[in-house]
């Protein structure tokens, strides 16, 4: 039986501007204070300790490359920024008029084999496969689930789309989204320290890639047996 979880909508201050706007009813934010489920503290308290598996990135391309990938129980961590993919599907938060760089797929596909849709779906993106790291050997693959925790703000979502070899540290615009990141691929994103839990193997993957309540349930399961509650 699916996990209820608790919907939050984003704040009216935002205004008019339509990349900050309520993201509505699908949002599935997990609140901190959610009954029985993990917060961003006791989540942050696991991610103490870096066992390195793998590394190091950089967070932007040219950058200086400090990000390790660490491992623990069932899981790979790492901490970096949040730069915002909005790569896949063509909507109106996302082309080639809103990110110059917009390509319309992405590594992962929904179940009519269209490319996901970053505007809609929570999805984190992992750095191509390379001596430095793969996932493919950690045990991920595409609709892997992750958490994403931004200060006091906990989301899951899947692994959707794979990036560059040598940086780390981007989302989808829905991820951002409803972490209250500024989701604009141009200017948005966040320069502050946000942490991603990936977890390993394949009791960990979503069967539908856009099935964000399922993402959700399996993740609060894995984030609660990693914490041991």
């Amino acid at each position: 039986m699916r996990r209820m979880v608790m919907i939050l909508a984003l704040v009216a201050a935002c205004g008019d501007d339509p990349m900050m706007m309520d993201p509505g009813p699908d949002a599935a934010m997990i609140t901190p204070d959610a009954p029985g489920n993990p917060t961003a503290a006791q989540l942050l308290g696991a991610l103490t300790t870096c066992n390195v598996v793998g590394g190091k990135y950089a967070h932007n391309g040219g950058g200086t490359p400090t990000v390790d990938i660490c491992g623990l129980p069932g899981a790979v961590f790492w901490k970096a920024d949040l730069d915002v993919d909005c790569d896949g599907k063509i909507t109106p938060q996302c082309n080639l008029m809103t990110d110059p760089y917009f390509m319309n797929q992405t590594a992962a596909t929904d179940s009519m084999g269209d490319p996901l849709d970053a505007a809609a779906l929570p999805f984190v993106v992992v750095p191509g496969v390379s001596t430095r790291w793969s996932y493919r050997n950690a045990g991920l693959r595409m609709g892997s689930v992750a958490v994403v925790i931004y200060k006091d703000r906990v989301e899951y979502g899947v692994l959707g789309d794979v990036g560059p070899t040598a940086s780390i540290g981007e989302a989808s615009y829905r991820m951002a989204q409803v972490l209250g990141i500024n989701p604009d691929p141009r200017i948005g994103g966040a320069s502050d320290e946000v942490a991603y839990i990936a977890f390993t193997g394949t009791a960990a993957e979503v069967d539908v890639m856009e099935d964000h309540a399922m993402a959700v349930t399996i993740g609060v399961a894995h984030a609660r047996a990693l914490l041991g509650l």
